[in-house]
């Protein structure tokens, strides 16, 4: 089954191609990075009009990849929420267009489980493997889900308020470093001391919730105070071990309390090499196996809503063209 997904959620149009729910045919990603660095962070109108530029040709271009025309697809994917309403609109009403022209079955397909699908592309035998803990870590989102099959999720923690990526992108504007933020703080950090600045790391407890703000409010008032005495890199190592030392214990203790042995991680931020090699490193002192789809999996990308719309419609019917588009959604 040749499912043709599409995620306009933010600031990326990708169309993709996958077959099977595990073969990646094409994967069209046009980022909006550059137009957006000059403003510091996405603008959600200026990421709207870019999608309508930009939605048929990153299409055609998917098609070729594949090889492919639209009559050999066999059913549309399209993440319909959360995400910037105008952005989402613009990919929800090219597939509901494509679909109703061609007479196809369509999904709407909510972001994050996109996201947790993107490790069945890194590993498709986990379609055999439940249950999972999935670790959903992005710029908006940072949850720990237990998946028990497909399309039965659990909650088991979130964060309280800020986002481990919105902690990363706005720490990263204290520092006066370009957008996108996290990625910069990652590569700066490289070069860093991690142990230089003893930012909080906040454990709330014996919850698997997480709670970033107060970390984000530190490296302001450390970057007011220290006028220059500590070095770039330092902050970014200190800072990025923070988040990470936090994301680490609480999957750690997630795996403890559930017994679970598979553990997966997904979203932007999961892309960050040192977080990789934390996750990597507990999971074996647990006796547990990871997965981590590759850097490209990780962002927002098409591969990962075709993936999730092609398990829905094994158990499911397809949606009707009347359903809804939501700029918020719990999962």
């Amino acid at each position: 089954m040749n499912i043709l997904g599409i995620e306009t959620s933010c600031d990326e149009t990708s169309v993709a191609i996958v077959t099977d729910g595990r073969e990646i045919r094409a994967n069209i990603i046009a980022s909006q990075a550059d137009l957006h660095a000059r403003y510091g962070g996405v603008v959600p109108e200026v990421a709207s009009r870019k999608h309508v530029e930009r939605m048929l040709p990153v299409a055609q271009d998917a098609l070729d990849a594949a090889g492919m025309r639209y009559s050999d697809i066999d059913a549309i994917a399209v993440t319909n929420r959360p995400g910037l309403l105008g952005a989402l609109l613009v990919g929800v009403s090219y597939a509901k267009a494509l679909a109703y022209a061609l007479h196809l079955p369509i999904i709407g397909i909510h972001h994050l489980e996109g996201h947790v699908y993107s490790n069945f592309l890194a590993a498709p035998d986990l379609a055999c493997s439940f249950p999972l803990l999935v670790l959903i870590v992005s710029g908006g989102h940072t949850q720990i889900v237990r998946m028990d099959g497909h399309g039965q999720y659990a909650l088991l923690g979130r964060t309280r308020d800020d986002a481990a990526g919105e902690a990363f992108d706005k720490s990263a504007r204290l520092l006066n470093l370009p957008y996108p933020g996290g990625p910069n703080v990652a590569r700066l950090a490289e070069q860093g001391n991690s142990a230089r600045v003893a930012f909080p790391r906040a454990l709330l407890g014996d919850s698997m919730d997480f709670s970033f703000s107060g970390l984000k409010t530190s490296v302001r008032t450390f970057v007011g105070k220290d006028a220059g005495q500590t070095s770039l890199p330092d902050i970014a190592a200190s800072l990025q071990a923070a988040i990470i030392d936090v994301l680490t214990l609480k999957m750690r203790r997630a795996a403890r309390q559930t017994g679970i042995r598979t553990l997966c991680a997904a979203g932007g931020v999961a892309s960050n090499l040192s977080l990789t090699a934390s996750l990597q490193a507990m999971a074996e002192e647990e006796g547990c196996r990871l997965v981590i789809p590759d850097p490209v999996l990780c962002t927002d990308n098409a591969a990962m809503i075709a993936v999730a719309g092609y398990y829905r419609l094994l158990t499911n019917p397809s949606d009707a063209l009347s359903f809804d588009t939501l700029a918020t959604s719990p999962m």
